[in-house]
Order: structure tokens, then sequence, then C-alpha cells
């Protein structure tokens, strides 16, 4: 049986059901479907050869050329499918809902499988992602200048049952100039939205989210705009941490880095470093001095943060005081803090 369906009603799906991307591989890898499996109907090199038969010569001779270029493919496919959902019940999509995935929905179906065929495909997803960030959500920021440990104590949050939203690991990313860690590859800015949205649609829309603040972009990656707005108007929790706490948790994170990567992260903030400090916080890395380089290049991101801060309204703004690092403790105390202003 073929069940046209649109990405909406599949995703809300009571029980799960596996998914298929039947799109290229160059596709898949440019943005999926969280939790998508990629059984390309045609490789990279096919799809151009039908999509210049389809245009050049007709429709007609496109579908048979397809058929040429699959007819032994078939049974692997099916092969495939059984792996990915033994009991026989699958969503499949492609770009937009087309010949291709029409034709493997048609020989799933043949097979004995129960399809699930996504109407308007991949490109109906990409309007539903957009939606999502557009949808009003009451977010709390979590704020703080850099080495305060906001994102621990987010998943601390988290272990409270308190509704996350991990921007950063999302991003793959840790947001300042340092943030690859010289090993994070991050997301295609089209993977980031769609694995966004799909954490944003699993929130429960009358209690509170945690977010960090970030800046618009988070690495090479933007967070979108309209979700981005929302998190400008929100609360925002400032924990305030000592200087020294923050030197001692960047020494940890950051001071068992490649030397070279640090340097080269930092030559490429030379113009909002200045200079001199520049060279000092150089010659700190290369010295291993850690805590002194993280104490030089604090100046400009403690700075770069009381700008953002000061534009915010200030009654949006509410402060938490936290002179040691103990995230069982720290996440308490801003929960209380919260709770006790009968905020959100």
């Amino acid at each position: 049986m073929i069940n046209p369906i649109s990405i909406n009603d599949f995703i809300s799906l009571p029980n799960a059901i596996p998914l298929v991307d039947v799109r290229t591989p160059a596709e898949f890898e440019q943005g999926k479907i969280p939790g998508a499996f990629n059984i390309p109907l045609f490789t990279n090199e096919e799809r151009v050869i039908v999509g210049t038969t389809y245009k050049q010569v007709g429709r007609e001779q496109a579908i048979l050329l397809g058929f040429d270029l699959t007819g032994s493919k078939w049974s692997g496919f099916i092969k495939q499918a059984l792996e990915i959902a033994p009991l026989k019940k699958i969503g499949v999509h492609c770009w937009r809902g087309g010949m291709r995935s029409g034709a493997m929905a048609w020989a799933l179906n043949l097979y004995g499988f129960e399809v699930y065929l996504i109407e308007g495909g991949y490109k109906n997803y990409r309007k539903w992602t957009i939606e999502q960030f557009e949808k009003p959500y009451l977010l709390t920021v979590l704020g703080g200048m850099t080495g305060s440990g906001k994102t621990k104590i987010l998943h601390q949050l988290m272990s409270l049952n308190e509704q996350v939203i991990d921007l950063e690991g999302l991003a793959q990313h840790q947001g300042s100039a340092y943030g690859s860690m010289s090993t994070m590859i991050q997301p295609t800015q089209e993977q980031f939205e769609n694995n966004l949205a799909a954490q944003l649609n699993k929130l429960d829309p009358g209690q509170r989210t945690w977010i960090e603040d970030e800046s618009l972009t988070i690495g090479q990656r933007c967070i979108p705009h309209p979700f981005w707005d929302q998190m400008r108007d929100s609360l925002l929790v400032n924990i305030y941490v000592p200087q020294e706490k923050r030197v001692e948790m960047l020494v940890d994170e950051y001071g068992v880095l490649d030397q070279s990567f640090l340097i080269s992260c930092t030559e490429r903030i030379k113009k909002r470093l200045g200079l001199e400090q520049t060279k000092l916080a150089i010659q700190a890395i290369a010295e291993n001095r850690m805590a002194d380089f993280i104490r030089i290049v604090l100046v400009y991101y403690d700075k770069t943060y009381n700008t953002a801060l000061s534009k915010r309204n200030k009654k949006d703004v509410v402060s938490v005081h936290i002179d040691r690092i103990d995230l069982v403790a720290d996440a308490g105390k801003i929960l209380n803090t919260i709770d006790s202003k009968k905020i959100i």
C-alpha cells in the first residue's frame, strides 16, 4: 500500500517510521531530514545525465534512461530497505515528491512494504523547517562572559528536566574564534537549520526553554533571523563568574589544544585584539603560559559581551553571581533566582 502523506503528518505519527531519502549522495550531504537514510536512486553523475536528457530530449526519454540506469539496482534497493525497515513499513521521499520517490515507492509496495510517500518531498520539508523558526517560544537565555561555564550549566539544567536547546552542540562550534576546538566539523547551514527545527518541534510550547546567549553566527553557521530575534527579546539570565575562575576553566578547556591551532586562531582576530596584544598572546602560547594567553584575549571577549549586554532592555536582564564552579549548585541557584522572581 502507498500512502501519500504530508511532511507534518509524517513527523507527527505516534510511532516513528524509518525514512528513506532517494536523492543523490551529494543532495543528501547538503541537507537531509534528521534520521533519514540514503538509498540514492541515481549516483551524482547519473542524475546529471537524466536531468540533461529531460531538458534536451523530453520526459519519456528521461524515464527510459532512468530505468536503464537503475535496472540492475532494484534488488539491492529492496535489500537495503529491508535492513532499514524490517517490519516493512517505510517512508520515502525525493526532492519534490516526483518520479524518483514514486518509482521507489512503487517497487517497495510491489515487494510488500507499506509505503508512506512524502508529498512535496524534501522541498516541503524545508518549508516546514523555516516555519518552526517563526513560531513563538518561551525562551530564557543564559548569558555570561566567556568561560562562565554556560554550556555545562545548560546540560545540568537539562538533567533537571528543564527544556534546553544547545545551539553550539547543533552547530558543532563553541562560538569563539577558537570554537572549532581544532577537531569539530560544522554541518552545512541547511543541515544546521534542519537539526534546530527538529529540536524545536520536540518542545512543549507551554514550558520554558533554556538557550545559550549567542551572536547571530556560531562559527560559519547563522542562527535563523526570526528565531534569533526571539532570543534577543527574551529574558536574559546573566551569570557572573569571577575572572580568575573563568581563566581557570578556559585553561583546562583550551590549554590542551595544539599551539599552532591557537596561534592561527589568534592571528585571525588580530584586528580586533590589536597588534601588540596579539603579539603578547602568541608569545604566551609559544611559551606555554596559557593563563596569560587567556587573560589577554578575555579583554576583547569581555568587552564584546558587555557591549552586547548594554543593548538589552535592563528589565529583561536578571543577574546571578556564581563564586565557585559547582554545576549542581549553580543550576539550582539560577532556577531558584528565576522562580523567586516568578519569571516564566
